[in-house]
This record gives structure tokens, C-alpha cells and sequence, in this order.
């Protein structure tokens, strides 16, 4: 009885909120403060790249505080997701902003070739996503820097800036976990765009900023352990500061991941990110299976489990560097024979996928990796099947 009507005083408060008065409205936020207001605005305008605040709990949202702090990073496994800020990127967002995108001179294929994502980060985070993959480069007026996807714009409001203070204030809200936060700068955005010393000045001055030098991580070129970080974004840097002098790339906190040195496509990829240590990352992006022409989705999802799943098994080997980074990309598609990311990941629902896709095959893997360290494990569609990211965290 007491919760009937617990609900139904929620949802009178709701209808009333629903129909106040402008004058009621004013009474009722006459206690909120400017810095309050100032929050407010600057999640709102983050919410097409980060989506909406919730402050519900679940079972994943602080999966971290689980561990004790001198557990290595390294040691770790987290589930992360590839080409993050494309889970709003639908035909309704395209057209909405092809006002803008014309203005580039690039037309962007329909959204099934970019979309990767149907959660929102602030659902990713509650679901127990830590590393995020997110490509930035200047808007089309190469005033602000926001998020694309090659031709895709995803939103020409949340810029940089923003989704970086939302996820500072997801951290303020749990303080036990740590985000690895994947930057690329992403190119042939537009006709017009750059990214030239302007354009790196102004990703340096984001990313120096009071607020971002309180909340990333200020090690530079190693992993510790979960203690020092939390609270904290550990930054992995895909993109060079080249048209700047080396200070300002040797001021920047985090690991760096050069695009020189990013092997594209590759199943394989070795980048020492200290060179006084050794330490190295070995990383699988084998993101188009090389499959022969016209190969079905069938043939090109098992291409792409094949890879992934060699290269967890390297990671999972204690006589393979096991203090090293592993990072594994499960994410992918081949455009060319019509597989899309969706179809890769998760299959398309017909006779030609009949188990499925990356996801439901990694399951089955999964749940024989039981006390293995896995690492990094970029997904896309990360929400099917509905306990592949519970799975990851349990080994």
C-alpha cells in the first residue's frame, strides 16, 4: 500500500510540474543557484553526444568500487564501445542537420553506414561502459570542435567542451569508477575542414583547461592502478599535435596513440607508449574482415570473430606480456558486401545470420574465459545480448 502511494504522489507531482504556472515555476526555482542554472545548460546542450543525466543506480553503474585500489589498470577487463557519440545518428538527426552539413560540400551516406551505437553515453556509463571511442574535428564553420563520424556530423550544438563536463559530472557522482576516454581526430569530415595549428591549438587549450586538469588523469604514458585513477578520465590520445612545437604535445596527460603508428585495419598492432619503460600496447582494429567480393554476412561476421577472439586469447595468455595493454576492437562491417556495423554485431534478424552476430558468438567465448584478464573490449551494440557486458565484467 505504501508504495501505491508513494507512486501516486509522484505522479500527481509530475502532472502538477507538468501544469504549473510560470509564476509557480519561478517560486520553485528561486532557490537554485547560478552554478546550478549554469550545469543545467551545459548538459543540456551535451545531450545530443552524451544524452540525459539519470541518477538511477544499477548493478553495473559503480562496478569498479568492487575492486580493491592497487589493482592494476592493465589487469583489468573493461568493456568499452566503438565509434561512441553515433547512437543518436538517425535519418530524423541527418536530416535535421543537412541545413549544416550542406555547407560542407559533403553528402553523408544514409545513417546505417555510421551508426554503431543505441545507447546514449549516459546509459553506457550506468550500464558499466568504461572506455569510450569518440572522433572529433571542427564544426563546419571551423569555430568549435565537435564529433563526427567521416561525413557524418552528429551534432552541431554539443561540442567537445560539453560532453567532457558531462562526464565530469558523472564522475562527481561516482567517484569509484575511472573512464578511458579513446579522441580521434577524425578527417574528410568536410571540404573546408583542417586541422591545422588553429585547430590543435584550440583541442590543447580544451584539454589544459582548470577543469580538464583537475578531472584527467595527469600521468602521462602509463597505466596504474584503479586507486589513483579514480574519479578521474585516463585520456588515449589517437591524434598528434604536429602542426605545434613539442611542448605542447609533451604537456598533454594520458598514453598517445599516434595515427603514424596505428597500423589501419590491422589485426595486429604493437605501439610502445613509454619508451623509456617498454611499455607496449597490443592492439586488434581488424575492422573490414579481408574477405573475398560479395562474401555474405555470415562469412564476414565469423571472419571478424576469428580475429577478435585470437587476439583475446593472446591477451588471456600470462606468457604474452601480461602486464601489458591489451585492446581488442570486436567492432567492424564490410559496406562493400552490404554488412553494416549493426549486422556485424549483432546479425540482421533472417536466415542469413542464423546465430547471430560478433556479440551473440563472443558470449559462448566468454563464458569459457572465466578467470582470464581480457583487457579492453571495444563493442558495438554492447545492449545485445542483453548481459554481454556482465558477462565481460564477471571472468
Amino acid at each position: 500500500m505504501l508504495v501505491a502511494i508513494t507512486n501516486f504522489l509522484i505522479a500527481l507531482a509530475i502532472s502538477c510540474e507538468a501544469y504549473a504556472s510560470p509564476i509557480s515555476r519561478q517560486v520553485s526555482e528561486s532557490h537554485v543557484s547560478l552554478e546550478e542554472f549554469a550545469l543545467q545548460k551545459l548538459l543540456t546542450d551535451a545531450s545530443p553526444i552524451f544524452g540525459n543525466y539519470a541518477g538511477n543506480q544499477l548493478n553495473t553503474s559503480t562496478w569498479m568500487s568492487r575492486y580493491i585500489d592497487s589493482t592494476k589498470l592493465v589487469h583489468m577487463n573493461i568493456p568499452g564501445t566503438h565509434d561512441t557519440a553515433t547512437w543518436n545518428y538517425s535519418l530524423a538527426t541527418q536530416s535535421a542537420l543537412s541545413g549544416v552539413t550542406s555547407l560542407g560540400n559533403q553528402v553523408p551516406n544514409p545513417p546505417e553506414y555510421y551508426r554503431c551505437q543505441n545507447s546514449s553515453i549516459a546509459d553506457m556509463l550506468n550500464a558499466g561502459i568504461r572506455a569510450f571511442d569518440l572522433r572529433f574535428a571542427l564544426d563546419v564553420t571551423n569555430t568549435s570542435i565537435v564529433f563526427w563520424h567521416s561525413q557524418a556530423l552528429l551534432s552541431q550544438t554539443a561540442t567537445l567542451d560539453d560532453v567532457l563536463f558531462s562526464y565530469f559530472h558523472w564522475l562527481d557522482k561516482h567517484p569509484s569508477e575511472v573512464v578511458l576516454l579513446s579522441l580521434q581526430y577524425e578527417g574528410s569530415t568536410t571540404e573546408y575542414g583542417r586541422n591545422d595549428e588553429e585547430a590543435q591549438l584550440k583541442l590543447f587549450n580544451i584539454l589544459t583547461s582548470p577543469a580538464a586538469t583537475k578531472y584527467l588523469l595527469q600521468a602521462k604514458n602509463e597505466l596504474g592502478t584503479l586507486g589513483d585513477a579514480r574519479g578521474k578520465i585516463i585520456l588515449l590520445r589517437r591524434f598528434d599535435l604536429d602542426q605545434l612545437s613539442d611542448a605542447y604535445e609533451n604537456a598533454l596527460p594520458g598514453l598517445h596513440f599516434s595515427p603514424a603508428l596505428w597500423v589501419d585495419n590491422s589485426p595486429d598492432i604493437e605501439i610502445i607508449y613509454n619508451t623509456a619503460t617498454d611499455y607496449t600496447a597490443y592492439i586488434e582494429d581488424n575492422y573490414e574482415p579481408q574477405t573475398s567480393a560479395q562474401s555474405n554476412a555470415t562469412v564476414n561476421i565469423q571472419s571478424k570473430y576469428n580475429v577478435t577472439t585470437t587476439h583475446l586469447l593472446k591477451a588471456a595468455d600470462k606468457s604474452l606480456a601480461p602486464d601489458s595493454l591489451w585492446w581488442t576492437w570486436a567492432s567492424g562491417g564490410k559496406i562493400s558486401d552490404g554488412v553494416f556495423p549493426e549486422t556485424m554485431a549483432i546479425g540482421n534478424g533472417t536466415e542469413y545470420t542464423p546465430a547471430g552476430g560478433v556479440n551473440q558468438n563472443l558470449m559462448t567465448f566468454l563464458k569459457g574465459m572465466n578467470g582470464k584478464r581480457v583487457g579492453i573490449v571495444m563493442f558495438d551494440f554492447f545492449e545485445t545480448p542483453g548481459d554481454l557486458v556482465e558477462t565481460l565484467l564477471s571472468l
